[in-house]
């Protein structure tokens, strides 16, 4: 412990000195690391420091906005999206935005992992000055994956023959300077942006993983946004006189990834015991410090896909033991349950970059044992989740997952549940599910849908909802004009001031 302390206090003192060092500069703290240039993986940050920029942007309830699109129309018979483009743009090395640079780089973005490689696309063009999409099939989300940071637009010099990315050429309002991966970004104001200028000149970005040394960051007034707070800094930071907390309920949902293939899992009856051992209320409170137990997968900010009829999940321990006994477990000597010899125990892989999980990790376990489920927590790298999930040797994870990726979630349901994605369902298959996610998709259908496909949710449970969340940051009273966004696009950056 001694050791930790003292290593954080060792960062906060280099960070420190470089803030002061930095006068007038505005800087920024996160736990994203800064992996590559590339948006696929990293334009989460490239994007909230306003360095490039999507066709479209997103509002705070999620309403598409022009971006470096002015305007987009689909043909009538849903197979062309035709996306306007922005006049007078500049790149940050002086070229020109035209379609041609958009449409190569979302060309270049669809050959990786992503969301648009799962979108039916025959082609992305550049046509009259636009840029013009054409479908295999109608798909109606396509505009909301256009304002998804791995949609990022780069200039054609930002690429090399491969396809890589060798730097970061956007259009944003601030052009980055130094790019020290995977933990530092400097940036200054683009003298030729195409809005209104930035008012403050510099900005900074900082990659800290540990929640505490963040806090530290933002009380100690060496960091002016500290994004992604803990809850225990987050009370904390409440009653520093110098700092704001900012906070909002995000579309993001605390959950457990399921192996629907497991033995001891395969049954619905199984996972609904599972389900009803946890008191999501219990656990919102003690970890996550507000109340906020999830009783359905998507809560109430995404609006029309939380459903008001389905019955919600609840803590009923009792049940849960007996819909296990239906299924022929039975006690163990040790309390463990037994079936066929067989002992009903499982292993939970989870990760701690998010401070929240081990600690929720650790309750469950706990809340598991009451029923007579033995599981084992392996906090590891979050890339296991993935590998484990690939080579089927997953039982359990936990983990939060962001249904806002993009503003439809329709995107991400396609990624995880149709037929199953890495961080979603796991050997799991509803073919009545499939059939009305990809009607949504093609733009068929509407409330009734989305009500009977998160019923099915509700009820298979291929995985469990746990907790809904909310986002907190801490902002230095000597700024205004910060935001913290539910769709977590922008803080606002380009609209920040120095307060007076």
């Amino acid at each position: 412990m001694i050791f930790r302390l003292l290593a954080s206090a060792a960062m906060i003192s280099a960070l420190s000195s470089a803030a002061l060092a930095n006068d007038g500069v505005i800087d920024v703290v996160a736990p994203f690391e800064i992996k590559s240039p590339d948006p696929t993986t990293s334009g989460n940050v490239f994007i909230k420091m306003d360095v490039a920029e999507t066709l479209l942007n997103a509002d705070a309830e999620g309403h598409l906005t022009p971006g470096l699109a002015t305007e987009w129309q689909v043909s009538e018979d849903g197979l062309e999206w035709r996306f306007h483009l922005r006049d007078g743009v500049l790149f940050h090395d002086g070229s020109p935005f035209t379609a041609e640079a958009a449409a190569n780089a979302l060309n270049i973005a669809r050959a990786k992992p992503g969301l648009l490689e799962t979108a039916p696309i025959a082609g992305i063009s550049a046509e009259g000055g636009d840029v013009v999409v054409r479908l295999t099939e109608p798909f109606a989300p396509l505009p909301a994956f256009f304002s998804e940071y791995r949609s990022l637009i780069y200039a054609p010099s930002a690429y090399a023959a491969d396809g890589s990315v060798t730097q970061v050429i956007g259009t944003g309002a601030y052009r980055v300077t130094k790019l020290e991966a995977p933990l530092r970004l400097e940036a200054e104001a683009f003298a030729e942006y195409w809005g209104a200028a930035p008012a403050i000149d510099r900005a900074s970005y900082q990659a800290v993983g540990r929640a505490e040394t963040r806090a530290l960051l933002a009380e100690s007034g060496d960091a002016d946004y500290v994004f992604n707070l803990d809850p225990a800094s987050t009370t904390r930071l409440s009653s520093v006189d110098s700092v704001d907390i900012l906070t909002v309920s995000v579309p993001r949902t605390l959950l457990l990834k399921v192996n629907a293939g497991h033995p001891a899992l395969s049954d619905p009856r199984a996972r609904q015991a599972l389900s009803m051992a946890i008191d999501r209320e219990g656990l919102a409170e003690a970890i996550l410090r507000f109340p906020a137990g999830g009783t359905q997968l998507f809560p109430p900010s995404l609006g029309e896909w939380h459903a008001e009829g389905v019955a919600p999940l609840a803590y009923d321990p009792e049940k849960a033991r007996a819909l296990l006994a239906e299924l022929g477990w039975q006690p163990g000597p040790d309390g463990i349950l037994v079936r066929n010899g067989e002992r009903f125990s499982l292993t939970l892989t989870t990760f701690p970059d998010r401070p929240e999980l081990p600690l929720s990790a650790a309750v469950l376990q706990q809340m598991f044992a009451d029923i007579g489920v033995g599981m084992v927590i392996d906090s590891t790298n979050s890339s296991e989740i993935p590998v484990r999930h690939a080579d089927g040797t997953l039982d359990l994870a936990l983990l939060n997952r962001n249904f806002a990726l993009v503003p439809d979630p329709v995107g991400t349901l396609l990624t995880d549940y149709a037929p199953g994605g890495d961080w979603g369902a796991m050997n799991w298959d509803n073919p009545e599910f499939l059939t009305l996610i990809r009607a949504l998709a093609r733009g068929e259908g509407g409330q009734a849908e989305r009500d009977r496909a998160v019923a099915i949710l509700q009820d298979d449970l291929p995985v469990i909802p746990i907790a809904w969340y909310q986002q907190s940051a801490a902002v230095s009273k000597g700024i205004t004009g910060a935001v913290i966004d539910p769709y977590e696009r922008t803080i606002g950056l380009k609209d920040i001031r120095w307060a007076e």
